[in-house]
């Protein structure tokens, strides 16, 4: 929303001369700027007197009015108060409107004053003005070329054209060469009452009259009323706003803006008296009454300047401006006194405002500027960064970052002494811009916010004592602590330091940014924001950053540094201090809520255990062998995962050497339990590690399954909640029982010496490992007694013989379970099962030969009949299947016969399906579904698709059988 400006210093007197009219009062004034500079000043007085003065603006000297000569009207000097006067620069000449007479002058007043005997009574005239947009089309709107002004001919320069009104006629003539006015239309009875006032623009007349203001479309020849006037209203005026190409009706002391059509456009204007004269400056409209001339600005219509002219007693003013967009020049006749206003330029504006600590109208007053477009963006810029400064030594420090911010060209160097004290790295590369001087030079901010609270404390002070200051009374009401102060500061200039990482900037100042960015956190203890800052790809140099954040204690931030900028050797010795101090402090496994790294339903993860993963992270990328040694030790006490990641790691460029690896791990004791984890990861790449892993592997599990045996019966009598510890940590393949990892290694891997590891656990009581290095031997017998007897894995058992696939291990483990031998009993309950579920894979003889005579009769009949029963019906089966194959290969036989013997008879008439020739004597082809092409036609279209379209490989015929019917 804009911001109402205050009074401000708009325009400014540029010189002033000295009037001799012979106390004749002013009625008319107008400037005429000439080619080469020189403006000319035309006064008409109302005793018929025309003055010509001349306004010379040289660079070295001041500018200075001259009167150059005055010539008298003849048949002029009346009471009327109808006077106006029209410069017409590129004829040389002047038009003067005077007691109802039109003249005609040279531009120097040296010839003779021509008087213009064609027109009498002339109530108002205006000449032909063109808008910046202005493109005249004849024959719009339904118009028609004899309603157009132009009608008789082509040639004519719209500059030379009038509109003059005579009572409630309208007259549209032209000037030609010779000084004459020629008429070119004349309109009569559109209009209601004399016209008072007439504004000529485009292809539009604007007509005011005591009745009410009109249009009048020289396209169409319509003329419509745009609004009537009270009966108590003032002369009516218009003013033609050339900037914006609108024109200003006056009703009164109100002001409406409408556009060429006659429509209202945006707010009015309202004086505070009804004007005696208008004029136009940039965005001003310049209004006078008596002695005081006001500016009143178009969009926002407030008063932007007043001024008095004079000593404010010498009657009304009369103004006259250049009537172009770029006009810079308001003349002032009043009485005796021609005085000439120039406009302030928006700079020196601007710093009057920012002098008064007006920053607001000053940003109000740049943004206006900006979209009249008379301000670059590098000027823009440049205000920007100066009401930031300003803003800034004011404490405001929130406001100053949001003009920094918006200051494009502003350099972030620029604030580099306001965060680190001079002289230091960056020193350099402060630009030495005092901007237009209006505030200190740069300091650091606890110097600025001393002197500010000085200020603010000297400002209450003389506030007491009645004085006024320069302070803001938000200051001096609630005054701010400087710890506030302090705080707010700190936080903006991380705020302008954040948004300008996202620029392209030069590498050095690029550094600073990032390095003074982390100071800052840093001051304001923001942890996060360092440690995402350290994390992130970063500017910060180290070496500034080195001391300080030791002593600060951010040790973590200083080593995301370190691995950021590739140290890693002191990033890997900060992550191992800290992981030290963590283990030291009151963070315990056994604190409550705690629970292991990779338990799902973990709330967070323990210090020691973040330093662990951050240094897993810089080891798993470093092809350094000696360096990961080096710290695997304290990664793997902590986590074995972690430590398994680095050993085998793939982000590395060159890959660590199994061998070198693990004889520096089998010399260090603080890693050895290591080695068996690094040889299972690499077995799948290196074959010699297969036997060396499952020996160690086989002498773990002989050495736990002791412990374990004894440890079951400490554990009989144990409260439930000791029982769960044991069972944690069990997350991961390393933190599983040895024996499943022993089993699961040797049934995946082929490439081990199973004799060798055999010849390890042989007189162990590892059956199940037994098993498998059996069944890798061949040794079948002993793997189905192991299963058998040993174990008693009766499915197991039966399983290993599917695999085998043969008949005699079925019977060999039928032998099996009737004859266990060693003493034990026959497993009748076994070999009934087995009977059961595989009965089809055995001879009945040879199960009725091997089935013991001791074997209870009830146990076996069901079975053995079931097993018979099964044979009977599977070899009925078999024979079923046997004659239903052959009759359907008697029905297929039967049914090719019966197509080749299918005949077709061929006459004279007979066409092929295709082309419809005659076949005559030619070759033809016969399709399954009787359709007959000739052999042409059989080339084209294939073997295995008809004339009627049908595919036979997809839509095959099926031909009734006597096996298959329809």
């Amino acid at each position: 929303m804009a911001v109402k400006p205050k009074s401000r210093a708009i325009l400014e007197p540029l010189a002033e001369s000295a009037i001799d009219s012979n106390n004749s009062p002013i009625k008319a004034l107008a400037l005429s700027k000439l080619p080469d500079g020189q403006i000319l000043i035309y006064i008409n007085t109302l005793s018929g007197l025309l003055l010509l003065y001349s306004l010379r603006i040289p660079q070295n000297s001041p500018p200075e009015i001259a009167f150059v000569r005055r010539i008298s009207l003849p048949g002029a000097g009346g009471r009327s108060s109808l006077n106006l006067i029209h410069a017409l620069v590129h004829l040389g000449k002047v038009l003067i409107l005077a007691d109802g007479l039109l003249y005609l002058v040279d531009s120097g007043l040296l010839e003779p004053v021509k008087r213009i005997s064609l027109f009498k009574g002339v109530t108002a005239v205006s000449r032909k003005f063109r808008s910046q947009s202005y493109s005249s089309s004849l024959y719009t709107n339904g118009g028609s070329q004899s309603n157009y002004v132009y009608s008789n001919g082509n040639n004519i320069d719209s500059s030379n054209l009038f509109a003059i009104g005579i009572g409630k006629k309208l007259v549209i003539a032209e000037l030609i060469l010779s000084g004459s006015l020629v008429i070119l239309k004349e309109i009569q009875g559109v209009l209601d009452g004399i016209i008072m006032t007439l504004l000529w623009v485009d292809d539009f007349i604007f007509v005011g009259t005591k009745i009410g203001y009109y249009l009048y479309n020289c396209i169409n020849g319509r003329c419509g009323l745009i609004f009537s006037l009270p009966d108590s209203s003032v002369v009516p005026r218009l003013k033609l706003l050339v900037k914006e190409s609108r024109v200003l009706l006056m009703v009164d002391n109100v002001g409406i803006i409408v556009d060429m059509e006659g429509q209202p456009v945006g707010g009015s204007l309202v004086f505070k008296e009804p004007p005696d004269s208008l004029s136009e400056i940039g965005s001003y409209v310049v209004a006078a009454q008596n002695s005081t001339v006001e500016l009143y600005h178009k969009k926002m219509g407030c008063c932007a300047q007043r001024f008095m002219v004079g000593d404010g007693g010498g009657g009304p003013c009369v103004l006259a401006d250049e009537e172009n967009e770029s006009g810079k020049l308001v003349v002032v006749a009043m009485g005796l006194k021609l005085i000439c206003y120039t406009k302030v330029s928006g700079e020196a504006q601007i710093k009057d405002l920012l002098r008064k600590k007006s920053f607001k109208e000053a940003v109000s007053l740049v943004e206006e500027l900006q979209n009249e477009g008379e301000m670059t963006k590098e000027m823009l810029s440049f205000i920007h960064a100066q009401v930031g400064f300003l803003l800034l030594f004011d404490l405001h420090f929130k406001e100053a970052v949001d003009h920094f911010l918006l200051a494009e060209n502003m350099q972030p160097s620029e604030l580099f002494p306001f965060i680190m004290r001079d002289p230091n790295r960056w020193t350099l590369l402060v630009p030495r811009n005092r901007y237009w001087g209006l505030h200190p030079p740069p300091k650091p901010l606890e110097n600025v916010i001393d002197d500010g609270f000085t200020a603010i404390q000297r400002a209450v002070f003389l506030k007491k004592a009645g004085l006024e200051t320069a302070v803001d009374d938000e200051f001096l009401l609630n005054p701010p602590s400087r710890a506030d102060l302090l705080e707010s500061a700190i936080e903006n200039m991380i705020r302008y330091l954040e948004a300008c990482r996202e620029r392209d900037l030069a590498i050095s100042v690029r550094e600073g940014v990032d390095t003074l960015l982390m100071y800052l956190y840093r001051a304001v203890n923001c942890v996060e924001d360092m440690e995402r800052l350290a994390s992130s790809q970063n500017s910060c140099v180290v070496e500034e950053l080195e001391a300080l954040l030791n002593e600060s204690g951010h040790l973590r931030t200083l080593a995301f540094l370190y691995a950021g900028k590739g140290m890693s050797a002191k990033a890997l010795s900060t992550w191992r201090i800290l992981a030290r101090n963590y283990s030291a402090s009151s963070y315990r496994r056994d604190q409550p809520g705690e629970t292991d790294l990779h338990d799902p339903a973990r709330k967070f993860t323990l210090g020691w255990e973040t330093a662990a993963i951050e240094a897993t992270k810089i080891l798993e990328e470093s092809s350094d062998q000696d360096l990961v040694l080096q710290h695997l030790g304290w990664i793997a006490d902590i986590n074995q995962v972690l430590a398994v990641q680095i050993l085998t790691s793939e982000k590395r460029i060159n890959l660590l050497s199994p061998g070198k690896t693990n004889n520096d791990m089998y010399r260090n004791p603080h890693i050895s339990s290591m080695c068996y984890i690094y040889i299972y990861i690499h077995i799948y790449i290196y074959i010699y590690f297969h036997t060396a892993y499952a020996l160690l592997l086989a002498k773990t599990a002989l050495e736990t399954y002791e412990v374990e045996l004894s440890a079951q019966d400490s554990v009989v009598g144990m409260p439930e909640n000791e029982k769960q510890v044991s069972e944690l940590g069990r997350s991961s393949i390393f933190d599983s029982p040895v024996r499943e990892r022993l089993q699961i290694f040797l049934q995946s891997s082929d490439l081990y010496d199973a004799e060798e590891v055999l010849d390890m656990i042989e007189e162990s009581e590892l059956w199940l490992e037994k098993a498998i290095l059996y069944r890798r031997l061949g040794q079948e017998t002993l793997v189905l007694n192991i299963l058998a007897l040993k174990l008693e894995n009766y499915e197991a058992a039966e399983q290993y013989c599917v695999e085998i696939g043969r008949p005699d291990a079925y019977m060999q483990l039928l032998e099996i379970y009737l004859d266990p031998k060693d003493g034990r009993e026959p497993m009748f309950k076994a070999a009934v099962r087995l009977l059961h579920y595989h009965g089809e894979m055995l001879d009945p003889l040879q199960v009725l030969e091997r089935l013991s005579p001791d074997m209870p009769l009830q146990l076996a009949s069901d079975t053995i009949l079931k097993m018979l029963r099964a044979r009977h019906h599977h070899h009925r089966q078999g024979k079923i299947v046997r004659n239903l194959s052959r009759a359907l290969d008697v029905d297929a036989s039967l049914a090719r016969l019966e197509e080749r013997s299918r005949n077709v008879q061929i006459n004279d008439e007979s066409i092929c399906g295709s082309c419809h020739a005659r076949l005559g004597t030619k070759l033809f082809a016969m399709y399954p579904d009787d359709s007959i092409v000739c052999y042409k036609c059989y080339r084209r279209q294939g073997e295995s698709t008809s004339v009627s379209g049908r595919d036979f490989r997809k839509d095959v015929i099926l031909r009734p059988g006597w096996l298959v019917t329809r």
